[in-house]
């Protein structure tokens, strides 16, 4: 990557500096002000990318120059408007020197200045109006608040703190060191991306691997940005590792909005940090965490709504997280679902609580409800329309073909059927090194799918031809279970939903209401969504939407402990117990987080295989070792024989990226890579006479039958190669 490229790869990142500094709330009582610019900043900034990359493949216009062009104007915008906003403020916070008057030495004032103190974004569960200037503006004040904290923090505030912290570190150093290796983004993710950048444009293309295609392409949208701003994709695993940290910040902030003070909202960032799905996926060219993070900004939008009425900035935000999560992920709109409906009845509970006289008043307030609903769906159907209307253009059906719309949903919804989803999906994502115990689960759930009549490989519920049990502990980015955090949060959810006074009690009607969304988000979950091996990590958004309630509850717990109440001597021993429970469990989640980062699949830090230690082509491959010297055979032949027209020859879940970067043009261009295969009935494959060489992978005889007569063909365990005589 050029110096030239890490400059314009810092551009979206202070775009989204200077949009945190415009967008800072100024309502009285807005909870977690930094943060809550943070959530507005990145779905303004991620919006924007998405629009850019729309516009622009309509125009045939995915060109470096034209991202270029686009990116700094944005940032000069976003210049002006943060300086705008810092103006006014300094003007509002410094009053005319004719009523200036002196202040006691240690008296408090709005409005920052030496000897005064101003509010500022401390963590804790509410924030008054954000301050016009001073310390709560500047990075210094920022920067002192942020010493403070830590001073006046306790331990455990401290441990806490610290092991997110360094977590986070360590995941960015992991994600600039390895090169992209999961294996969808080999299949799919990344050669969408370079299809982009070969044909200037979002036109589908004739491809054997329909999820090129058919997926919705939000991260990969964003990923097409780094790709062309840089050149290449040293910089891909960022993309997530932001989202990681996103969804750190933003539960978080809806641990503070359910009340949590600074220690519950620490806890929550610790349980998710340390999920070891989290961690590893955090380094990857997945997508799961950019739709976790989308759906998490929903859901501390709708909070603000549940006791204030929303105004128009919260709306589009609303609007555009619905569109990110649809354009990243369909499975994140299970979640979103929920949480508007919630918001819809929170405004109207507001509504008709309200003291202004009865009749027409609450008529248009009621009408401004509905407007609200219909503002948030307009604005993400600007973001995911274009997306769908092409799907649509293609297949006839704005969710792709049959076989992705059978392939992934469920096809029987028989109350029998969705509780054995639902004990299998549990299952896996509950899994732990204890083969004993996995195995008497999985028995004891076929067992019981026999009785009420219900097969547990049925394919109507069962993705593909995987067969349940699947082992899931292994830290694998894929598949790997989340014990400790889903318990946690299902305690959490149960003691919300059933005792919520435990928590808080004055959040009562918050909590059971937070509380059923996730619940309602996980029955849907398992309703809709076929169990599968690698189902963990499309629960990942659930997850990170429950987590809050885990830290509520564990802060509560020792709370309790903290400040005992009178009591028997036998509830101080069982308050301790509880405690030492607690402390162990997050130690222990601590440690699966360490151990994942450490050494999980396929970017580990230590052992074989590790990002310090292995080449740059070799980190490529870890998944499939042995395919890395037959790629660099197959594609030294074709470079050799002078060939400028490639076929390519694949199955729907071959590698085909590998050949975008071996093939590369010398001057860096994209090579021309055509399919000899389609699973699109519109768009028809090239034919095999129209190339100067043919790559293949995974089957000899299905190459085979597309070489023309009279060329050679050389083959492999995997990949293979054919070229026309006299090459």
């Amino acid at each position: 990557m050029s110096a030239a490229g890490s400059l314009l790869a810092a551009v979206p990142a202070a775009s989204v500096l200077l949009l945190t500094v415009t967008t800072r709330p100024r309502e009285v009582g807005a909870v977690a002000v930094l943060r809550l610019a943070v959530v507005r900043a990145a779905l303004l900034t991620a919006a924007y990318a998405v629009l850019v990359v729309e516009v622009l493949g309509a125009l045939h216009a995915l060109t470096r120059t034209a991202f270029t062009v686009s990116w700094l104007l944005f940032l000069a915008v976003t210049a002006i408007a943060a300086g705008l906003r810092q103006r006014r403020a300094t003007r509002v916070a410094q009053p005319p020197a004719a009523v200036l008057r002196p202040v006691p030495v240690g008296a408090v004032v709005s409005g920052g200045g030496p000897g005064t103190s101003a509010p500022v974004d401390d963590g804790g569960p509410a924030e008054p109006a954000a301050t016009p200037a001073g310390t709560g503006r500047s990075l210094a004040g920022l920067l002192a608040v942020a010493v403070d904290t830590w001073r006046t923090a306790g331990r455990g505030e401290r441990l806490l703190a610290g092991t997110v912290g360094g977590l986070v570190l360590v995941e960015l150093l992991a994600a600039l060191l390895a090169e992209p290796n999961n294996f969808d983004s080999q299949t799919y993710h990344l050669p969408k991306v370079e299809h982009w950048v070969a044909q200037g444009d979002l036109d589908f293309w004739p491809t054997a691997i329909h999820r090129q295609v058919t997926i919705p392409p939000g991260a990969e949208y964003l990923l097409l940005h780094l790709r062309l701003l840089t050149g290449g994709d040293a910089l891909h695993n960022l993309v997530q590792w932001a989202a990681g940290v996103l969804c750190l910040l933003v539960a978080a902030r809806i641990t503070a909005q359910l009340g949590g003070g600074r220690r519950a909202q620490l806890l929550t960032a610790f349980v998710l940090a340390t999920t070891p799905m989290v961690a590893l996926q955090a380094t990857s060219t997945q997508t799961d965490l950019v739709c976790a993070a989308w759906v998490a900004c929903a859901a501390t939008l709708v909070l603000d709504g549940l006791r204030r009425r929303t105004g128009w900035g919260t709306l589009l935000g609303l609007g555009a997280a619905t569109g990110l999560t649809a354009v990243t992920k369909t499975s994140g709109l299970i979640a979103v679902g929920p949480l508007l409906v919630l918001w819809g009845l929170a405004q109207l509970r507001l509504v008709l609580a309200s003291r202004a006289p009865a009749g027409r008043v609450r008529v248009g307030g009621v009408g401004r409800v509905v407007g609200g609903s219909v503002l948030i769906l307009l604005v993400a159907a600007v973001v995911v329309g274009p997306f769908l209307a092409r799907v649509t253009a293609e297949f006839g059906h704005p969710l792709g073909p049959p076989r992705l719309r059978e392939s992934i949903p469920m096809e029987r919804h028989d109350p029998a059927s969705i509780l054995v989803n639902a004990l299998r999906i549990g299952h896996t994502a509950f899994d732990t090194p204890v083969g004993p115990l996995r195995r008497v689960g999985a028995d004891a759930i076929i067992g019981g799918a026999d009785a009420i009549g219900v097969d547990p490989q049925d394919r109507a519920i069962t993705f593909g031809r995987e067969i349940f049990p699947e082992p899931a502990w292994y830290p694998d980015e894929d598949r790997v279970a989340f014990p400790i955090a889903g318990a946690l949060t299902l305690i959490g959810a149960a003691v919300a939903l059933a005792r919520p006074r435990r928590i808080d009690p004055g959040q009562i009607g918050p909590l059971r209401a937070y509380a059923v969304v996730v619940l309602a988000t996980v029955l849907l979950h398992t309703s809709m969504i076929k169990w599968q091996p690698w189902g963990n990590r499309l629960i990942l958004y659930a997850l990170v939407l429950a987590v809050p309630l885990a830290g509520l509850w564990l802060d509560a717990l020792l709370r309790r402990h903290t400040n005992p109440a009178a009591g028997t001597a036998g509830v101080a021993a069982r308050r301790s117990v509880a405690t030492v429970t607690a402390a162990t469990v997050l130690a222990t989640s601590a440690l699966a987080g360490v151990l994942a980062l450490s050494y999980g699949f396929p970017r580990r830090l230590v052992g074989a295989g590790s990002v310090f230690t292995t080449s740059d082509w070799d980190t490529r491959f870890l998944r499939r070792p042995q395919w890395a010297d037959e790629f660099r055979w197959a594609a030294a032949a074709v470079r050799d024989s002078g060939a400028r027209r490639i076929g390519l020859v694949q199955q729907n879940d071959n590698w085909e990226y590998p050949w975008w970067l071996l093939l590369r043009q010398p001057d860096g261009g994209s090579p021309e890579l055509v399919a000899l295969q389609s699973v699109l009935p519109e768009r028809p494959p090239a034919d095999p006479s129209s190339v100067d060489a043919i790559v293949c992978t995974g089957s000899e005889p299905a190459c085979a039958k597309l070489v023309p007569a009279g060329w050679r063909l050389e083959f492999r365990d995997y990949v293979g190669y054919a070229l026309p005589p006299g090459r």
